[in-house]
């Protein structure tokens, strides 16, 4: 989900990205089922375009890192590929063996991975290196499980935001809700793989130099009551905030986030929300 990191990032210290990745772990403990309910349709919006940049089709061997609910490795699947996929979430990958049956998945955290070298034909990973404190170190791993000439393919959100995917953050923003302490800032390396320029350089970083970069534009399409139930059910950064604010602010950005709402509203009465993320590739 996108990185909802109100109030700044902060210097990259390994103690701000050991924080970062603690914060990761806690905010998607046991949130399968609410993100499968809310966010997970929009973030498996680009999985044919992710699957066609790295070049995946029938007995390709393919890794899914960070498969969250398991959309990759099911697209993969259907197209015929041998798939493995992995994610540090045990709800997550409960979910996945359910709706990707056809798929080895494990356990696994980046930037650490168990697989020997050159395993893969293609990895991809679908909105999973915007939750990676240590970018560098989890491409170079993605890196060395992929074959010569074998392709690497990532999604990530665009920054800055169109108004639609910053709609929750703006409802926050208005209401006043404060950033609880315990919430660390993200590190400031994450800001940069926004652009495609920080993008293709965090690949170039991590020996792949050939790497091309291209925005995915869409309105997604939702209502009232599904978009709010990701920050209501605890999902993301933003879930993790509201959760902890009184019930009073909780209101206060419940109703924010209703009247900015309106903005998107179509005439059948559901929202189109403008969206943009990145989608990177490379051979290695």
């Amino acid at each position: 989900m996108a990185n909802f990191t109100l109030g700044g990032a902060a210097a990259d210290t390994d103690e701000v990205i050991a924080a970062y990745d603690a914060l990761e772990r806690r905010i998607w403990t046991g949130r399968a089922a609410a993100y499968a309910a809310s966010f997970a349709r929009l973030c498996a919006r680009p999985v044919p375009d992710l699957l066609d940049a790295a070049g995946v089709g029938p007995g390709t061997a393919l890794l899914d890192v960070g498969t969250g609910t398991g959309a990759v490795a099911a697209a993969a699947c259907a197209r015929g590929a041998r798939v493995t996929a992995v994610d540090a979430e045990p709800s997550m990958l409960t979910e996945a063996r359910r709706n990707a049956p056809g798929a080895a998945v494990h356990a696994a955290t980046l930037p650490e991975l168990t697989f020997a070298d050159r395993t893969f034909d293609a990895v991809v990973g679908n909105f999973v290196i915007n939750h990676v404190g240590r970018q560098r170190a989890a491409v170079a791993e993605l890196r060395r499980v992929l074959r010569p000439g074998g392709r690497l393919a990532l999604t990530t959100w665009a920054t800055p935001a169109p108004r639609g995917q910053s709609l929750l953050g703006r409802a926050v923003e208005a209401a006043g809700a404060p950033r609880p302490a315990h919430l660390p800032p993200a590190p400031a390396a994450l800001q940069a793989t926004g652009s495609p320029d920080g993008l293709t350089a965090l690949l170039a970083a991590a020996g792949l130099p050939d790497a091309h970069c291209r925005t995915l534009r869409w309105d997604h399409r939702t209502t009232v009551e599904e978009w709010w139930a990701g920050p209501a059910g605890r999902v993301a950064f933003i879930g993790e905030l509201l959760h902890h604010q009184t019930p009073e602010v909780r209101a206060g950005v419940r109703r924010e986030f209703v009247r900015l709402a309106e903005e998107f509203r179509t005439a059948d009465g559901a929202l189109a929300l403008p969206h943009a993320a990145l989608l990177v590739s490379a051979r290695r």
